[in-house]
Formats: structure tokens, sequence, C-alpha cells
């Protein structure tokens, strides 16, 4: 009696640290399959390789970019406020891209939005040790921002990432602006971001008195990989230095896409606007992105 007792007992630990493997095992597949769903809803993958669109600054140079994802949209309003706390924006609207934040605000951004969502920080941020490798003499900041090896947490992308991505990765049709030849067919720039279409050479006092302004994120046609704005809206932050692509140091970090205040040439894929790190105005905002 007493061995079928202890038989009994041996039974039912088995099968019960059976089903709670199996249960471990499924909510292990379920996070994963949340995460991939999350990923999906709201980043598109950019399958790695070579630069296909002529137009790039990075044809035709030994550039390989591996797979990543990128977010579809700009950084709205909404998502910055649910992490910071606070809205900087001059013109507000929650689906209205943030702006008035500087390089050093969205490097913050990412590593609290990482640690917020369970991910492992990409940067690793001293906010006391002056970057030597800042050589602005108007940046009073200079933090010492570095990369976490492997973190699977949201960074900026880089220069050549976002150029990759902008131009349509593999799926690139040449196009000069980001998903078309037309710039109003998919970027808000200072001729259509406001009451009235404008028309003659870019003036600011006849901007200013159209009321020109931001605009609500993807509501121009997406390029090739179904990503929105990456011409006009807003200029966006990227990790590298100005100077040059391949310098680890600089006066200033580059700025991509063009803006509501910019000349239809600053949405072309290829231009490469500068700004300062500690620099940030009503036409400046980013996307974020995360390793594969």
């Amino acid at each position: 009696m007493r061995k079928w007792l202890v038989f009994l007992f041996i039974s039912i630990i088995v099968v019960t640290s059976a089903c709670s493997r199996d249960t471990e095992t499924k909510n292990t597949t379920n996070n994963e399959n949340n995460e991939i769903h999350e990923m999906n809803e709201n980043f598109v993958f950019v399958a790695g390789g070579a630069f296909v669109n002529t137009t790039s600054n990075f044809y035709e140079k030994e550039v390989l970019i591996s797979d990543f994802y990128i977010s579809k949209y700009e950084v709205t309003q909404k998502e910055w406020l649910d992490v910071m706390g606070s809205n900087p924006s001059a013109f507000i609207g929650e689906n209205l891209p943030v702006e008035m934040v500087s390089w050093y605000d969205v490097i913050e951004y990412c590593n609290k939005r990482s640690i917020q969502e369970g991910l492992k920080p990409y940067y690793n941020i001293d906010m006391k040790k002056k970057d030597p490798k800042n050589n602005s003499e108007y940046d009073n900041m200079k933090w010492t921002v570095t990369i976490n090896e492997g973190a699977n947490g949201y960074r900026l992308p880089t220069e050549a990432e976002w150029e990759y991505a902008s131009s349509g990765g593999q799926m690139s049709a040449g196009y000069t602006y980001s998903g078309s030849d037309e710039a109003d067919e998919v970027a808000w720039y200072w001729k259509n971001a406001g009451d009235n279409y404008l028309t003659g050479d870019w003036n600011w006092p006849i901007i200013e008195s159209n009321k020109n302004q931001t605009k609500t994120v993807g509501s121009k046609e997406p390029n090739e990989l179904g990503i929105h704005d990456m011409s006009g809206n807003v200029r966006e932050w990227v990790w590298n230095w100005y100077d040059d692509v391949d310098i680890k140091e600089g006066l200033y970090r580059v700025v991509k896409g063009g803006g509501w205040i910019g000349d239809i040439s600053n949405n072309e894929i290829s231009f490469r606007g500068k700004f300062e790190a500690n620099g940030f105005g009503p036409d400046q905002g980013f996307r974020v992105s995360r390793s594969d």
C-alpha cells in the first residue's frame, strides 16, 4: 500500500512538472510572439544588403547594412509623453511628431523607453564626463554616450541605416525623395505645410504668416517599405557625427529628411543636415530603430 502511495506521489510530481514546463514553454512562446507582433505593428523590418538607390550617398560604396527594425512613423508627442512625462513641442497634438528635442534628449528617451518595456538599454550615458570627441564650442552639455554592444533596446538609426530605409532598402525604386519623385506626394515642407500652397522662393515671413507647422504622422504616402515621413514633416536625428560618415568625432550630429520649414532639396534622401547635439527647434524630431 505504502509503495503504491509513493508511486502515485511520484507520478503526480512528474505530471505536474511536465505541465509546468509546458505552461512555461507556452508562456515563453506567447511572449516572443507578442514581441514579434508588437514589432510588426509599430515597426518595419528592413532586410539588409548593399545600397540599390543610385541617389544615396552610400551607393557603390563598401557599405553593407545588417537587418534591423525602424519605426513606421516619427516619434509622436503621445509616445514621448508616455516615456518622459512632459511635452516640449511647439505645436501640440498627440499624433503630431514630437519636436524641440535635442540629440541628448532623444538618446535619453531611447534608454528610458527600453527600460520601460523591459529591454536592455542600448546606450551608456555619462552626463558628468565631457565627450573628448565633441569639438563644438557651442555645446555646453557634451555628454559621453557610448554603445552597449548586443543590447536589444531602442536606438537612433545610423546615417547609413536611415538612408537605406528611406531609399526603400532592397525594394528601392530609385526615387529622389522617400517614396516618390514628387515631393508633395510624400513630404510636408515649406510649400505645402500651411494654410495655402506657397510658390516662388523660400521666404520665412511668408512661411510664418501661412501658419506652417508639423502634420499628423503618416498622413502622406509611405515609401517602398511602408515607412512614412522620411521626407519632410520634421528633421530626424541620427547617430553619426556630421563631418564625415567614417569619422568618430566632430562639431555636429547629422539630421536627415528635411522638415516643414525646409526647402524641397532638404527632403531628398541624400541631403545631409547638421546641428549641435544640444540644439533643438520646432522642426527637429526623430524616429527610433532596433537591431534585429
